[in-house]
């Protein structure tokens, strides 16, 4: 796992280091594009709303939502990377943060009307996944949703596939999703659904049952 001072490192080739694995559709970002864009119209259906983006990095996708006049707000564990995403979203509300000692004080007692995180929770173990999520799930306003976009994977053999498959550059530090053994868990508080996007990528959508979704309004 890369440290702060990794993160800081590499924020100015972030993008192009995306890009390069995503064109070539190989581990760890195949599908890259695609699965910003679902995330991106499913956060587009309601206008004018409020987003918290959790690892926004260098904000290539919350910029997108930004100038569409939606309100951001969001964590980062690198300052650099912060530093990029404000200059692009000057009026976004933006923490840095290590997710794995959770969501910021500030923005926890926040209602959203969307939660994302792209290519950022996979550095929390699955407890800790289960745990985060359970929150952001009392973060969410009625009808909310959480949208997780990373290196995912519907069952174990496709992780493991992949991993054997790219064992030279396999990175043992990092806790990829394999829904079916997460969504056990998740099912004791929420509704979710996995689609899978690129061999080792997708999206995990996540909404509180009907009967929850009552967490009343607030604004910074």
């Amino acid at each position: 796992m890369l440290s702060n001072k990794g993160f800081d490192l590499w924020a100015n080739e972030y993008d192009r280091s995306v890009q390069l694995s995503e064109e070539s559709d190989s581990y760890p970002f195949a599908g890259y594009k695609d699965i910003l864009n679902t995330i991106y119209n499913e956060a587009m259906r309601h206008s004018d709303s409020r987003i918290l983006d959790l690892g926004f990095g260098t904000a290539v996708l919350t910029s997108q939502l930004y100038k569409q006049g939606h309100q951001i707000f969001g964590v980062d564990f690198s300052k650099e990377m912060l530093a990029i995403a404000q200059e692009k979203m000057p009026q976004a509300i933006l923490y840095q943060a290590d997710l794995t000692e959770g969501v910021p004080q500030n923005l926890a007692e926040q209602a959203y009307d969307t939660i994302i995180s792209t290519y950022a929770l996979h550095h929390l173990d699955d407890q800790a996944k289960v745990n985060l999520i359970k929150r952001l799930m009392s973060m969410l306003r009625k009808n909310g949703k959480l949208l997780i976009g990373d290196v995912a994977f519907e069952t174990r053999a496709k992780h493991d596939a992949c991993k054997l498959e790219n064992a030279h550059h396999w990175d043992e530090e990092e806790y990829y999703f394999v829904y079916e053994e997460l969504q056990p868990s998740l099912q004791a508080f929420c509704a979710s659904e996995f689609y899978p996007i690129s061999h080792c990528g997708g999206v995990i959508e996540l909404q509180k049952f009907e009967a929850e979704a009552d967490v009343t309004d607030k604004a910074i």
